[in-house]
């Protein structure tokens, strides 16, 4: 939840704290559409000026500086044009690790007045399918499903060892090894900026955390179980094979401290006519 979301939330839970619970990580890919272009390799300053409208073809001496050849063609940005944890996620990466290529700032909104939107990770992922010199951001689950390529990451690690990241759930788990909660008590909320500079060079350095928000507190015991028993189904058996859909499982250490807190959900009793039920939710 962003800051200004708290109230509200706590507000829903009948007076009760809202916590948010991490359930599964996902690398974002770089997504693109060349015929003529089998592999493709971006660091954060270049991705940051062809997203803000500074490189405009893939024949950009900064484009070509990192790849041996491109075509002479007009490059296409598709972003997301709903509110989107994706794209703040992707504007947040670009503002820590461009070197100061990207000024537009971090928002659920696209910033960087180019390009054409579309809705939804389905949405940016279709759009590139369909276009010749496309070039977005979506989650990796959704470029599998659409069959798309997804661009190398040059780290300022993998500069010094001369090769660049390939996207995968191999690379990416060691990401998450880092992460650090910033969130108090059973609000587990995640600092993910360390991830966008990694030391190591075999580190993918975009990768988004995919929350549940619940109440620490529900009407009912009934409510509480049911959302308890959601939450355990969701960390236990549904991580299982979560790397072939191109999600990340929750580490060892992760999945202790998300089930403590699932464990400490609890019920405030019988609702008075004063204090109506309130719906167990998920964002």
């Amino acid at each position: 939840m962003a800051s200004d979301q708290y109230d509200a939330a706590k507000q829903r839970c009948g007076g009760n704290d809202a916590w948010n619970l991490p359930v599964v990580f996902s690398p974002m890919a770089i997504t693109y559409h060349l015929s003529s272009v089998d592999s493709l390799v971006l660091d954060a300053p270049t991705l940051a000026k062809i997203f803000n409208g500074t490189v405009t073809r893939w024949d950009d001496p900064a484009l070509t500086a990192l790849n041996a050849s491109m075509p002479a063609e007009p490059i296409h940005v598709f972003y997301r044009s709903d509110k989107s944890g994706t794209t703040a996620n992707f504007q947040s990466y670009l503002q820590a690790a461009a070197g100061g290529a990207w000024t537009q700032g971090v928002s659920n909104m696209f910033n960087g007045g180019v390009g054409t939107g579309a809705e939804g990770n389905k949405g940016t992922s279709a759009a590139v399918k369909d276009t010749e010199g496309a070039i977005s951001y979506n989650e990796l689950a959704f470029a599998l499903q659409q069959g798309l390529y997804a661009a190398e990451i040059k780290t300022p690690a993998s500069r010094r060892s001369l090769r660049p990241v390939r996207i995968g759930t191999d690379t990416s788990g060691k990401t998450i090894t880092g992460a650090k909660i910033t969130g108090t008590g059973n609000d587990l909320v995640l600092d993910l900026s360390s991830f966008y500079n990694p030391a190591q060079p075999d580190v993918y350095p975009i990768v988004l955390a995919t929350y549940e928000i619940v109440c620490s507190k529900y009407p009912t015991s009934d409510q509480a179980l049911a959302v308890k028993a959601f939450l355990q189904a969701a960390i236990g058996p549904g991580q299982t094979d979560l790397a072939k859909s191109g999600y990340i499982p929750l580490p060892p250490s992760f999945q202790s401290k998300v089930a403590g807190a699932i464990d400490s959900i609890t019920y405030a009793g019988a609702p008075t006519r004063a204090n109506s039920p309130v719906t167990p939710f998920c964002f």
